[in-house]
């Protein structure tokens, strides 16, 4: 009778370890890569008679910060990636928003307005996404592939050739998403990195306390068993590219603070950065798994990486090639993992 009851123990916690162990193992990481350049920047440090530069509150705030943009957009992605589908347009929507308000900022229209166009940009993008991948039955890989040749198209032809310069037309509470040293300091990191957090509650908690948010990890586990349901697979799939769509949005306003103009040719390759922060974040690109502290997590932990190889004098080459390694490793572990599930 006992042995019955610790299988049965075994056998309800073993789910409850899966998840533990899932958002639990992207921050050990993050610590442990933290703690080697640390370690490493304060010896190089000592041998140079000078103070440590990796982790000072400055590094620290930077760091951060130069996570927001790609941690706002992955948020999206997570909902995309755990459905079962990808967006390879995600960098030239972003670029598509930002160029939209710069023009709107520009021609001097109101900051609500500026703001409103960069937002619903990116929406439309996502609704575009969304519908093509129901509508037409292509795999999302395809679909976004050419909607994203589609927007930076699109973005030239709004910019005529040559970025949108919107500097001294932003307002000044815009401008606070780019300042890594907020102000007021109390608030110890910028305004764009609360913001980043403060999405990350409203999506985890509707991906756990919603009703459509048990659809999406639905979808994404087994879509056949979904369909049996009675899940609406073509309006979730929009609904997800769509929400996605508006996480781009607000990216771009990123974007657009940042350089304060909007330039469609910007953040090349960027949406490498975003899927692989999801990815590294122990999200699955078969589907049915993805969380948002892992997402958060993969987001700092490249950010890490970047700053702290420029610390300890790595060169800009190998920033490249260790996220590389990294992706790879972390796509063949939920390969091997998959396959341990399919037995």
């Amino acid at each position: 009778m006992t042995s019955k009851n610790d299988s049965r123990n075994v056998t309800s916690t073993t789910p409850a370890l899966r998840r533990l162990t899932t958002v639990a193992g992207p921050l050990v990481w993050l610590v442990l890569v933290f703690c080697i350049f640390w370690g490493v920047d304060e010896y190089r440090a000592r041998q140079q008679d000078r103070q440590g530069r990796f982790a000072n509150a400055h590094s620290l705030r930077l760091m951060v910060h130069n996570a927001s943009l790609v941690g706002v957009a992955a948020l999206g992605m997570t909902i995309v990636i755990i459905s079962g589908g990808i967006d390879l347009s995600a960098a030239a929507a972003i670029a598509l928003s930002a160029t939209v308000s710069a023009w709107c900022f520009r021609a001097e229209y109101s900051p609500v307005i500026g703001v409103s166009a960069a937002l619903l940009t990116g929406l439309l993008t996502g609704v575009i996404n969304g519908a093509m991948v129901s509508w037409l039955r292509v795999v999302p890989f395809i679909i976004t592939l050419g909607t994203m040749t589609i927007y930076r198209g699109v973005g030239r032809e709004i910019a005529e050739g040559t970025p949108i310069r919107a500097f001294g037309k932003l307002p000044e509470w815009l401008l606070m998403l780019e300042r890594p040293v907020p102000d007021p300091e109390w608030l110890l990191v910028s305004p764009g990195v609360w913001l980043m957090f403060g999405l990350s509650i409203v999506v985890a908690a509707m991906l756990h306390l919603t009703v459509f948010g048990r659809h999406v990890y639905a979808i994404g586990s087994n879509e056949a068993t979904a369909r049996l349901c009675g899940i609406d697979l073509n309006r979730t799939r929009i609904a997800v590219y769509s929400l996605a769509g508006l996480f781009v949005g607000i990216a771009g306003l990123y974007n657009l603070t940042t350089l304060s103009e909007g330039d469609p040719n910007s953040l090349p390759g960027r949406e490498l950065d975003i899927i692989a922060a999801v990815v590294i974040g122990g999200g699955s690109l078969n589907g049915g798994r993805g969380s948002v502290i892992g997402t958060l997590s993969g987001a700092l932990l490249m950010q890490v990486i970047r700053h702290g190889c420029r610390s300890v004098g790595v060169p800009t080459a190998y920033e490249q090639i260790i996220i590389g390694v990294i992706v790879i490793v972390a796509v063949t572990l939920d390969q091997i993992r998959q396959r341990r599930l399919d037995r």
